[in-house]
């Protein structure tokens, strides 16, 4: 384990630069693989069972609630008499007038910094890290879809168990902790998500999906490879890339791509998350490509996946997605990471969020322009 401690502190100084990189895992291509793998099989599933039971118990009130408390924080404005068409949650925001899209769906996807196939921790054991962390945003006003890279070193609020399952309480650390107390499997899940929702003011999440990394390679070669150009210098596994140089991933090379980093740079979370950005558009495009030339395709995708992945969203409930975001749009500017900035703590990196920054991330993604027409 990479991490351990409510400083997100980081074991292992002591083993050798090879060792100390080869950590951390991704979910950044997690999505794409996933709509790709159930649109093969949509008929088989009822749609209407899947919407309605994915908006189920997503409670956006305490939302709309910390929100309301930022807009005056920054002098907005969270009453106004004089529009007609105001609403109780409505704001304003130099000079907009705000209105939260309850349509919108959120899941999270999770990278988790074990090789091995899914399964419950150990007896005495904790649930392993949640090295990449991505939420996935589909809006059906506007037929787009977004995502949200958290930063492994976020610092917040976590809920704190000991490996027997006692609830000790709650402390400030890492975000990519919170997974840890927990089984590995759902619970871990489930805390990591409550996690997040808290970190976005409540932010509803209608789902998660957690992915081991060890399905990276096996996904990769799946498209045949991925070609894009190096972010950084780079010893692979069969290869040293420099950077700017054009490389195409193929097996665990894919893998040390978007996992490598140095722990002993400064920000090297950071720079990992940037090559993971990067992997994603390409891994988007080339599974997209897929699945126009071979309808089949889908289908061994995702049973490749299965094996390593933990997630609570129905068959019907993907059968739903598929059909939704098929038809919709995404490119570089949907991609979105947190604003803020890395600091080193009393012994390891931590990152901080810029308030205002994630305030208007949220409204730009989550909410909708009411004097310019986009409601629904």
């Amino acid at each position: 384990m990479e991490n351990k401690g409510f400083g997100g502190g980081k074991k292992g100084r002591g083993r050798t630069a090879a060792s100390r990189i080869r950590r951390g895992a991704v979910a950044v291509l997690l999505f794409f693989v996933a709509v790709a793998a159930l649109a093969g099989v949509v008929l088989f599933f009822l749609q209407r069972s899947g919407k309605s039971s994915l908006y189920n118990g997503a409670d956006s009130s305490d939302l709309v609630g910390a929100l309301s408390k930022m807009t005056a924080a920054l002098g907005g404005g969270i009453r106004d008499e004089e529009t007609e068409d105001w609403q109780e949650g409505d704001i304003r925001y130099n000079g907009v007038h705000y209105r939260y899209n309850a349509d919108i769906l959120t899941f999270l996807f999770m990278g988790i910094d074990r090789l091995e196939e899914a399964q419950p921790a150990g007896e005495g054991e904790y649930g392993g890290q949640s090295d990449a962390l991505f939420l996935l945003v589909l809006d059906p006003h506007r037929k787009k879809m977004s995502v949200i890279g958290i930063p492994r070193d976020t610092m917040t609020e976590l809920e704190v168990y000991e490996t027997d399952g006692r609830y000790i309480g709650t402390a400030r650390g890492q975000i990519t902790l919170q997974h840890t107390y927990g089984d590995g499997m759902e619970e871990s899940c489930v805390r990591s998500v409550q996690a997040v929702s808290k970190l976005l003011y409540g932010l509803p999440v209608h789902g998660y999906c957690a992915i081991n990394m060890g399905a990276v390679p096996l996904l990769n070669d799946a498209v045949g490879g991925i070609r894009l150009y190096s972010l950084e210098d780079m010893q692979l596994t069969d290869i040293k890339i420099k950077e700017g140089e054009e490389v195409l991933l193929e097996g665990l090379n894919a893998y040390d791509y978007v996992h490598n980093r140095d722990v002993s740079s400064f920000n090297s979370a950071g720079d990992r998350l940037e090559r993971q950005v990067q992997y994603l558009e390409a891994y988007a495009a080339a599974a997209m490509g897929r699945l126009k030339e071979d309808i089949t395709f889908p289908i061994s995708l995702y049973g490749v996946l299965e094996r390593y992945m933990v997630t609570d969203i129905s068959v019907d409930e993907v059968s739903y997605l598929a059909t939704q975001a098929v038809g919709y749009s995404f490119d570089r500017a949907d991609m979105h990471t947190l604003a803020g900035e890395t600091v080193m703590g009393d012994r390891f990196e931590e990152f901080y969020v810029d308030e205002k920054a994630l305030y208007e991330l949220i409204l730009g993604i989550f909410y909708e322009d009411v004097d310019e027409g986009h409601i629904r």
